[in-house]
């Protein structure tokens, strides 16, 4: 890991302090909230919204270690920052672009700011902060796709096997419900508007979109950082 100045370090430890503390108290607070509301109760864990604030929160923690010990780490661990980091992006789009629209009021309580809202913002910036030094390959942005299409694999299972993700349904997102009118491929005037085969591709090119976008950033900043040294 490059070597970040005093002010840099800081920064990155408020920054990852901040997802972990929100990820800690968004998801208890989902775990506690009433079962019979979206994405509360007991089956909150079930969720790639609880699933990637427990992930982003982890890696910032063993982040900040890395940061103590102030040790060169392997190139791995970039990737994985990466792979976490677009991860909470899409947890973040989602809900505020795709989910919160079809909620209401309901949807901007503490405990969907805290994991959608304020773990996304901070992990990206804290994202730019500590891999700076980093050259990515073009190959690492593949990675991205990997828990979002393993969590999709993971719903079709809970939808076949009829497993209760809350409130009776089994499915955990309305474009994850594979028994809707639209079905796979099709198409439907109201939710989902289109089948869960096509919600799928456009979320894994999103993401590949959004890898290829914080890489080619980071490569900007790399550039212009080695510049000014």
């Amino acid at each position: 890991m490059e070597a970040l100045s005093l002010k840099r370090k800081i920064t990155s430890y408020a920054l990852k302090a901040v997802v972990f503390i929100s990820a800690l108290v968004g998801t208890i607070l989902s775990s506690v909230a009433s079962s019979d509301a979206f994405m509360g109760g007991e089956t909150v864990f079930m969720y790639f919204t609880i699933q990637s604030n427990i992930a982003i929160a982890i890696i910032c923690l063993i982040g900040a270690i890395l940061l103590i010990r102030n040790k060169e780490v392997h190139y791995a661990w970039y990737v994985v920052k990466l792979v976490g980091t677009v991860a909470i992006t899409l947890t973040g789009v989602v809900f505020c672009f795709v989910l919160a629209p079809t909620m209401g009021a309901d949807a901007w309580g503490p405990a969907n700011v805290l994991t959608h809202v304020i773990v996304p913002v901070c992990s990206i910036v804290d994202f730019f902060f500590v891999v700076v030094g980093c050259k990515y390959r073009r190959i690492d942005i593949l990675f991205v796709i990997i828990p979002p299409l393993l969590y999709a694999i993971y719903a079709g299972i809970g939808f076949v096997a009829n497993w209760n993700f809350g409130a009776g349904n089994n499915y955990p997102y309305f474009f994850l419900n594979w028994g809707s009118e639209a079905g796979a491929f099709g198409f439907s005037s109201d939710l989902p508007f289109i089948g869960t085969m096509w919600w799928i591709l456009l979320l894994l090119a999103f993401l590949i979109g959004i890898g290829f976008l914080y890489t080619s950033l980071n490569n900007v900043f790399r550039k212009k950082l080695n510049r000014t040294e």
